[in-house]
């Protein structure tokens, strides 16, 4: 089935909202939330819009530059919003903004953004096309036109060598 047979699926079908209490297994020694717990439930939370919009198996393929811009910390409540900004042929950009509540205030910061693209998969691992989307609201129709610009861009970087740690030396287990 081609991209073109598939119904356009509005943006708002694939919102998500999760929240996470904030324990003491999620915190480093400063009593803030561990980077990469946060980065989980981001996972989780785009995961899951993605599933929405493509009702088919899905994974992940890339998260871009995330960038913590205020702690959360231990006894907070993280908020995660996601929606899928735009579908491509099989794969699909996930927008997700994290928040962290004070519970006794409900005082809310902005903690985190990110953008996720996640692929469609059959059960042997092929790609599978998924919907269009369909964006209604201003705020959608800007992100769907931003989507097309970052996915220049994460192509581009795909292409780029990839050799962030070098070896040395040759293994061991060679030597």
């Amino acid at each position: 089935m081609s991209e073109h047979e598939l119904t356009p699926k509005p943006a708002c079908e694939s919102y998500v909202e999760m929240t996470q209490l904030v324990l003491p297994t999620h915190t480093n020694p400063l009593g803030t939330a561990f980077g990469g717990q946060v980065m989980a439930w981001i996972d989780i939370c785009a995961g899951i819009a993605a599933t929405r919009h493509a009702r088919q198996i899905v994974v992940t393929a890339s998260m871009d530059d995330l960038h913590f811009r205020a702690p959360i910390y231990q006894g907070e409540v993280v908020i995660l919003k996601a929606q899928v900004n735009r579908a491509f042929r099989s794969s699909m950009e996930v927008g997700v903004r994290v928040e962290a509540e004070n519970p006794l205030t409900g005082e809310r910061r902005h903690c985190s953004s990110a953008y996720l693209t996640f692929v469609a998969l059959d059960a042997e691992g092929n790609r599978l096309p998924v919907p269009p989307l369909l964006p209604e609201t201003e705020d959608e129709k800007r992100r769907y036109e931003e989507a097309a610009e970052r996915r220049r861009i994460r192509l581009e970087r795909r292409n780029q060598e990839r050799n962030v740690v070098l070896r040395p030396h040759p293994p061991l287990s060679s030597r």
